[in-house]
């Protein structure tokens, strides 16, 4: 145990030298997570305000047709404006979000009180236009069902007589868990920096040390290679755990400072607690695969040519989780990236993660990393690892 924490100790004080690597290691993911996050908010929590607020100029297809629904658009803040010649093409052209068609026949089918046809031309493809749509839409059924009912009235019947049944809402979901569904891309930052944190350490102190050839003789002292290679990932896993720290503290800090919309999770000291022990596992996956790629190669070059690859394990979940949403069973808090993004979810939605659940996870987490390590060590077993390239 104390040549581990020597070569932990010698390790970490090496790279404290280097204060270049030690600032983008520690400082970059404090700085950019919080204000990508933040940005990304504002700018959306921005865009959709205007939208929402602002008047919403619609070019109206045969408004002539339809003097009253377009003066009820205008008493809504909709702005009918002269149509495009061709309202498909200028809509498939962004020139606008949405164009309405008012039928010719408009006018005869509402004299003769049946449903009057109005179309909305938009493409569903364009995320920025589903705001204005969705406005629209919502007015458009308003003044149906205002019409309808005035309708009814005229002719003696009950307003509540075109309703067979009265629908009551109930939305049980909690305000974390409202505020979390805007921060479900979190996870794979997390994980990505968890999982990668430590790799600059990770494969200087193996791959670099044996291109520049100091490795064999840290290889020929009388310290046993396990415990040379577990000092190193020990240190790896403290700097990576170091870096997430300071990571939450600045989500922390961002979050409190935030405008109130913006404050979309209340990141406590117990939360904290329980995200960095959520992330532990990860950094140890982390750099045990990580130690272990960097064992078998041939220089840093190459080692660092499988970051790319790596890079996008961690975004599998998210993934699959956007295109196909899953309920949370017991098995998949045993499965790698998967498990650490619904431990994540649970705590930014502040649902309440079950004692067997942890154990799933944890056991799961550090046994994979344990057989990792058995795989890394065997590679330090070899004397080829000593041979430089």
């Amino acid at each position: 145990m104390k040549s581990i924490w020597t070569v932990a100790k010698k390790e970490l004080l090496d790279l404290f030298r280097d204060r270049k690597t030690v600032a983008l290691g520690l400082l970059v993911g404090p700085i950019v997570m919080p204000a990508l996050i933040l940005g990304i908010g504002m700018l959306a929590e921005k865009k959709m305000r205007t939208q929402l607020e602002s008047t919403l100029e619609l070019p109206v297809v045969g408004a002539e047709h339809a003097p009253n629904l377009v003066a009820f658009l205008k008493g809504r803040n909709i702005e009918a404006k002269d149509p495009p010649p061709d309202p498909d093409q200028a809509v498939r052209d962004q020139d606008y979000d949405v164009v309405l068609k008012i039928d010719p026949e408009y006018g005869e089918q509402w004299r003769a009180s049946r449903a009057a046809r109005v179309e909305l031309i938009y493409d569903s493809s364009r995320q920025d236009s589903q705001v204005p749509v969705n406005r629209l839409r919502g007015v458009l059924l308003e003044y149906s069902r205002t019409v309808g009912v005035l309708r009814g009235i005229n002719r003696g019947v009950s307003p509540e007589a075109g309703f067979a049944v009265q629908i009551g809402q109930r939305d049980v979901a909690t305000p974390e868990a409202r505020r979390g569904m805007l921060l479900a891309f979190l996870p794979y930052l997390l994980i990505l920096f968890s999982f990668l944190g430590g790799a600059a350490l990770v494969i200087d102190v193996t791959a670099g040390e044996r291109e520049r050839q100091s490795l064999e003789p840290l290889l020929a002292t009388p310290a046993a290679r396990s415990a040379i290679m577990s000092g190193k990932i020990l240190a790896a896993t403290l700097f990576g755990m170091l870096s997430l720290l300071l990571i939450v503290l600045a989500f922390k800090l961002a979050f409190q400072l935030a405008p109130g919309p913006l404050q979309l999770v209340d990141v406590s000291l117990p939360v904290m607690a329980k995200l960095l022990l959520v992330l532990l596992p990860m950094v140890l996956i982390g750099t045990t695969l990580l130690t272990f790629i960097a064992a078998s190669v041939k220089s840093v070059k190459e080692a660092q040519s499988y970051m790319s690859v790596l890079m996008f394990l961690p975004l599998v979940p998210t993934i699959m989780l956007m295109v196909n949403p899953v309920k949370d069973e017991l098995w998949q808090f045993a499965v790698p990236f998967l498990a650490q993004n619904q431990m994540i979810l649970k705590l930014i939605r502040s649902e309440a993660i079950a004692a067997q659940e942890w154990g799933v996870y944890l056991a799961a987490g550090f046994g994979l990393g344990l057989v990792l390590w058995m795989l890394a060590a065997r590679l330090y077993h070899q004397e080829k690892l000593a041979i430089s390239a």
